[in-house]
């Protein structure tokens, strides 16, 4: 329970700085200045009034100094990273798991929340991810290295053929994310990809069914949040999905 709690704790804190890489990273300005302020009064952010959660409550939502109203968007994203790193050190029980795991989840909200918005997953997002979960993997499991660089290869590979196949549905951002994915969770990247796939291929079917197929084609989805609900899921429970294929379907 105490790495747990670490977890949530360190989550909270790491999705008060993803609201901030969402904010500013599509707008090309700097993570670190200037420091966080009131995009209406521009008034700096106390630090006591920069705790992740907790003070956009005791604030009710505005800012001190002028009223605006802060969005919730921001604890939220705070909340659900807590919630999600905790996730992933419960269901992992290796510390490669844990640490690659807790990447995945750094990774991918960002990446999803970027892409609805702006239509694009930043390299500075999936670079530095991708260089990380090579010294986290081989740092604490060098043995399971060459398989998490095939799978990326494999995951990254895949979607390059559909994107270069149908441009207009599938980015080079989704095949670099994917690729970083593999690097993460290994043969796990393939139930990811999968739920990715069937949950965007559902969507597209709803808003077929109701828009009409003309109107409905046209409509522009981004993958990248399917990518991240993929990634979500293997993160909670790809590996059990991976031994039930083995032994099932395989043997």
């Amino acid at each position: 329970m105490e790495a747990a709690t670490f977890a949530g704790v360190l989550g909270a804190i790491f999705g008060s700085f993803l609201n901030v890489v969402v904010h500013r990273l599509p707008r090309h300005e700097s993570l670190i200045h200037p420091a966080s302020h009131c995009p209406g009064c521009g008034s700096p952010v106390k630090p006591y009034d920069n705790i992740p959660i907790l003070s956009w409550l005791a604030l009710r939502g505005h800012c001190r100094s002028c009223g605006e109203p802060i969005s919730p968007r921001y604890p939220l994203v705070e909340a659900a990273t807590a919630a999600l790193c905790v996730g992933a050190v419960l269901a992992n029980g290796s510390a490669v798991g844990i640490a690659l795991g807790i990447l995945t989840v750094l990774l991918v909200v960002p990446s999803a929340l970027i892409d609805l918005e702006h239509r694009v997953i930043p390299n500075r997002i999936t670079a530095p991810a991708a260089v990380l979960a090579l010294v986290l993997g081989l740092a604490l499991d060098p043995s399971g290295e060459p398989g998490r660089l095939l799978a990326g290869a494999a995951a990254g590979g895949f979607l390059l053929v559909a994107a270069l196949a149908y441009p207009a549905g599938m980015g080079m951002g989704d095949v670099k994310l994917a690729a970083v994915l593999g690097l993460c969770l290994g043969a796990a990247v393939g139930p990811a990809i999968l739920i990715a796939l069937v949950s965007g291929v559902l969507l597209g079917a709803l808003i077929i069914a109701r828009k009409g197929a003309a109107a409905g084609r046209k409509t522009a989805i981004p993958f990248g949040p399917f990518l991240a609900v993929g990634a979500l899921a293997a993160v909670f429970a790809g590996q059990q999905i991976v031994d039930l294929y083995i032994n099932h379907v395989v043997h």
